[in-house]
């Protein structure tokens, strides 16, 4: 059974202009460019260099008394295909399991021999029987980035009679396994840590430090991962200094074989900076990259041609039909010269906001006097919405006397110091990497100790956050960064 009923809800849509508008924002330099060079390629009423500016506005702003009835009628207007982009946007069409702001990914991988056509070219060096063969292949297929095969042998059985029709034991795939374990890089098709050492260790040429880090790795790996040192020194009867060499043999090893041949293709992803800033007087300065800011204006063909049209006096359908479409990629033309300007003004005020707000730290360098500082701070200056600061913070660079640095590590939470006072927590993290780099490593600090220290410096925070902090700088426990 239909019913008919009224319904009135209040919804809030971004239009397809916002839209591309904030993707436009949140684009870097590099990325801003193609995107420029994709839209003077697609809308030919758009070009780039100088133009007499105040002739081209009187101008195009004569193209919208173009739709009264002297020049076009309404009956004769496509509105449906006029008003489409508004109407249904891209994004309206796209499936729903894609955003139309999601990144494209797509990016072109260097040429060259792959990691794993590399092993393969090494199996000619051996003589296998057919069978040996298809296993030494379907290993070298397992073989992960870093050199490991990280899956049991009796996965591997199993996979090897389903999709090779290849019915072999175990004992058989670990026999190939150890000549798959001979070829170059050293350590490659280790199925763990400790077995990708030890590979390494017994292709070198032995001298005493060699087989006692043989002996280390092989047969006390437990306690040499852990650094329980006395321990290792009363089961070997050795030497602090022996220890010492021996170990100096096994930092010497690569744990990720497969990384030195696959870096060799690795894409480099190129930094450039959006904003510079300089000292200049005492003063700070802050430029926009130039890049950020091209010279583009209305095609005067394109506005001619409307120009042209108003004044005929026989206006067929296909002259109707076409000014349509001129006056299309005029709009477009004219909203994305507006929406570059916008991008441009807010880029440059919201980096200004956080410029004078970190003055401190761009005038000296120094961390810890990073102020706190949340997104909203710089939203409420400015008075922008956050996720417009957040989408400038999170993809842009700024080049700063200290170096490049990504604009979002300025921004920090607060905590309060034994004077009451708002500090940031990267100040304390500053201070906590300080003191671990200055301990004593034979006798690093506990957590507690550091908790301790922090405190006597102004900072009363708890144990279980100074782990924390600890964890978010990759800073082992104490017990891991003992040395001898």
């Amino acid at each position: 059974m239909l019913k008919q009923y009224l319904q009135f809800k209040l919804s809030q849509k971004l239009s397809p202009q916002q839209i591309q508008l904030m993707k436009l924002i949140q684009l870097p330099t590099q990325a801003f460019e193609q995107r420029l060079k994709q839209e003077l390629e697609e809308n030919p009423a758009l070009e780039s260099g100088k133009d007499k500016a105040d002739e081209f506005d009187d101008d195009f702003d004569n193209t919208e008394d173009y739709n009264d009835n002297d020049s076009i009628n309404a009956e004769d207007i496509n509105v449906d295909e006029y008003l489409s982009d508004d109407e249904i946007p891209d994004y309206r069409m796209q499936a729903n399991n894609y955003s139309a702001d999601d990144d494209d990914k797509s990016v072109p991988y260097a040429s060259g021999t792959s990691f794993t056509q590399h092993l393969k070219s090494q199996l000619n060096t051996f003589r296998l029987d057919e069978e040996e063969e298809q296993i030494a292949l379907f290993l070298v297929g397992s073989v992960d980035e870093s050199g490991y095969i990280r899956r049991e042998l009796s996965d591997i059985m199993d996979d090897l009679a389903f999709t090779q029709n290849v019915y072999t034991t175990e004992d058989k795939i670990e026999n190939v396994l150890s000549i798959v374990q001979q070829l170059d890089p050293a350590g490659v098709g280790a199925r763990g840590l400790q077995e990708c050492l030890s590979i390494q260790l017994h292709r070198k040429t032995p001298t005493p430090n060699i087989e006692l880090a043989q002996k280390i790795i092989d047969k006390a790996f437990e306690q040499f991962t852990k650094k329980h040192y006395k321990k290792l020194l009363q089961k070997f009867d050795i030497t602090e200094e022996q220890l010492k060499d021996a170990i100096h043999e096994v930092e010497r090893l690569n744990p990720k074989p497969g990384g030195s041949f696959s870096g060799n293709t690795r894409i480099v992803e190129h930094v450039v900076p959006d904003f510079t800033i300089k000292i200049v007087d005492g003063e700070l300065e802050l430029t926009l990259n130039g890049r950020n800011a091209p010279e583009l204006h209305v095609s005067r063909e394109y506005n001619n041609m409307l120009k042209g049209y108003k004044e005929s006096k026989d206006k067929s359908k296909s002259q109707k039909d076409a000014v349509i479409f001129i006056k299309q990629k005029l709009d477009a033309a004219k909203w994305f010269i507006d929406a570059i300007r916008q991008r441009q003004q807010t880029l440059f005020v919201t980096m200004s906001s956080i410029m004078h707000y970190q003055k401190e730290y761009f005038l000296t360098g120094d961390e810890r006097k990073l102020k706190p500082m949340i997104l909203k701070d710089i939203a409420d200056e400015i008075e922008m919405d956050v996720s417009t600061v957040s989408r400038v913070a999170n993809s842009k660079y700024v080049d700063t006397p200290y170096g490049t640095k990504l604009i979002k590590e300025f921004f920090s939470e607060s905590m309060k110091n034994d004077q009451g006072e708002d500090v940031s927590t990267r100040e304390i993290k500053k201070i906590l990497e300080t003191v671990v780099e200055e301990e004593n490593k034979k006798k690093p600090l506990t957590d507690e100790k550091l908790a301790t220290i922090l405190k006597e410096k102004g900072y009363p925070i708890a144990r279980r956050t100074v782990a924390k902090y600890r964890e978010q700088l990759d800073i082992p426990v104490a017990r891991l960064r003992k040395e001898i």
